[in-house]
């Protein structure tokens, strides 16, 4: 049964995923509408980074965590190497929590 349930959301990921290139020249939006929807994501994502930096289980996390965000998140924005803003992001994180 759980083979089963594996299967079918699986086949269901690669649907919902091909629907996009394959929808991309049928569906057109407003001009207004593609500036949201790219805003939308950006927003998404800011959110998920912001609660997975600062919430731990049921409460908040320390404060070595947002730290260490916060340094892999200017790298990042600095545009580093990927490798160099995780090992910096991981080292900011171990050195505040050792501390």
């Amino acid at each position: 049964m759980i083979v089963v349930a594996m299967l079918a959301l699986a086949a269901g990921t690669y649907l919902i995923r091909l629907a996009g290139p394959l929808l991309r020249t049928r569906i057109t939006f407003p001009p207004g509408a593609e500036k949201l929807l790219d805003a939308s994501a950006v927003v998404l994502l800011t959110a998920l980074v912001a609660v997975t930096a600062l919430t731990e289980g049921d409460g908040a996390a320390d404060a070595a965590r947002p730290a260490g965000v916060l340094v892999g998140g200017v790298l990042a924005w600095r545009k580093a190497p990927f490798m160099a803003t995780v090992l910096a992001a991981a080292a900011t994180t171990a050195v505040l929590r050792l501390l």
